[in-house]
């Protein structure tokens, strides 16, 4: 996966995100246009105070993060980039050769979140994402680049570097690396593949701490708002 792959990704990915942020907005518009007056709104944001979460919390997001709808959409989408370009050439076009760029894609991402799951609980970490209580678009931004490589810790939810944050996107690789890719990649290949990886899983933070949409948008709803992101303190375990 090159540069112009990972972009395209994460393009996506934003769009995507903001398609709950847009559907409140347009809704508003409609309120208003048939009432006629306008109201003022003032957002409503998520209590940012630490509860570590239980462990049906957590396994509800594992299951979602890895199974669930976003995976299979972006494992779709660079499956269709990987079909343009051909790569691997060996797989060759056709229904067939998407079909092996999907799985690949989504046993990729599968494989990171497990591992990223089960290594966070053995280091008793929180490897939910947490929104930052900062304003300001800089200090936002920074603190979803710093949640990537971090994890909450201890009852307190302090945040301390996190090794399964950092090695996931790797193992995942490398095990289709050895796992289905052909003959020719090597380790390599797999480092370059996680390096993409992990952008991409940067990119995934910078998106939930900009694009967070409620728990009552259309989208979570829909159970589509949850993915990795820290549990509704308005809900119930």
């Amino acid at each position: 996966m090159n540069v112009r792959k990972l972009t395209l990704l994460l393009s996506a990915m934003l769009a995507f995100a903001s398609l709950p942020a847009m559907v409140r907005a347009q809704a508003f518009a409609d309120s208003e246009d048939s009432s006629g007056t306008a109201a003022s709104v003032s957002p409503v944001l998520p209590d940012l105070t630490y509860s570590r979460p239980t462990e049906k919390t957590r396994l509800r997001n594992y299951f979602f993060d890895a199974f669930g709808p976003y995976p299979i959409m972006f494992s779709a989408l660079a499956g269709g980039i990987n079909q343009a370009d051909k790569t691997p050439p060996e797989w060759k076009q056709g229904a067939a050769g998407y079909g092996k760029r999907f799985g690949s894609d989504f046993g990729i991402a599968a494989v990171t979140t497990t591992t990223r799951y089960a290594l966070s609980r053995a280091f008793r970490e929180d490897a939910m994402y947490y929104r930052c209580s900062c304003n300001g678009v800089f200090p936002r931004l920074r603190h979803a680049v710093i949640s990537s490589f971090t994890a909450r810790h201890g009852t307190d939810g302090h945040s301390a570097f996190s090794f399964p944050a950092v090695v996931a996107p790797y193992v995942g690789t490398m095990t289709a690396v050895y796992g289905w890719y052909p003959d020719r990649y090597g380790p390599k290949d797999a480092f370059r593949m996680g390096n993409y990886s992990l952008l991409g899983y940067i990119g995934s933070n910078v998106a939930l701490e900009f694009f967070y949409s409620g728990p009552h948008s259309l989208l979570g709803r829909m159970h589509l708002n949850n993915g990795r992101g820290a549990p509704d303190p308005d809900s119930r375990p």
